[in-house]
């Protein structure tokens, strides 16, 4: 039984926010979900589940259905790559294996879609104009 080592966590703010502004993403009725390239040739997985998925034991439902996707198919999870899931308030009705099999269409579909040119999402977000105090002479 030479199982593969369950894929480890993403757990700093700047690896999340790494994969949302370079990373690709694909869209499913359950979840988000953005694809980069690791920093540490690791497979690796964060969750991210917000407020308006309800109140902290609907938010842990949906973690623990995410989890087990990933660890449920930690052998099709490409390898050197960080994935962040954004849950979405419909996998709180979801059964575990419609979020596998919707884990397994989205890993194909972002894999098969080519890194296009310069998306909204790439780079750094946009920095912002400091405020010019009235009558300092530097009026636009």
């Amino acid at each position: 039984m030479n199982k593969q080592p369950k894929p480890l966590t993403l757990t700093l703010n700047k690896e999340f926010r790494h994969a949302y502004y370079q990373g690709k993403s694909c869209a499913t009725p359950y979840f988000i979900l953005y694809l980069v390239r690791g920093r540490t040739g690791m497979r690796r997985y964060g969750i991210t589940t917000s407020k308006k998925l309800g109140g902290a034991v609907q938010r842990n439902r949906a973690r623990r259905l995410l989890r087990t996707a990933v660890w449920a198919l930690a052998d099709e999870l490409p390898p050197g790559k960080d994935l962040v899931f954004v849950a979405r308030e419909r996998i709180l009705s979801a059964k575990s294996p419609e979020v596998a099999a919707a884990l397994r269409s989205a890993l194909q579909r972002v894999q098969r879609e080519p890194a296009s040119g310069v998306s909204r999402r790439r780079g750094k977000p946009p920095a912002k104009k400091a405020a010019v105090p009235a009558g300092s002479g530097k009026e636009a």
